[in-house]
């Protein structure tokens, strides 16, 4: 594909701008959600996501994951 020239990046960003596009939330593939935490469970959090190199949201599936597992 070739890269655009001035001119058109130009008008699309005219265009872009003039008619943004329309996105439907409902249909986002990944929910994104904002959770408050101590500061003892973050630095937790953080601490074993560094020392296992992944990251603080799948810590926490790991976590969960296992509370259900222990309860059912």
């Amino acid at each position: 594909m070739p890269k655009m020239t001035e001119e058109e990046a130009e008008a699309l960003d005219e265009f872009v701008t003039k008619y943004p596009p329309k996105v439907d939330p409902t249909k986002a593939r990944q929910i994104s959600r904002m959770v408050a935490l101590d500061d003892l469970s973050a630095n937790y959090i953080i601490s074993v996501s560094t020392a296992s190199q992944k990251t603080p949201s799948q810590i926490i599936g790991e976590l969960v994951r296992e509370k259900i597992a222990v309860s059912m």
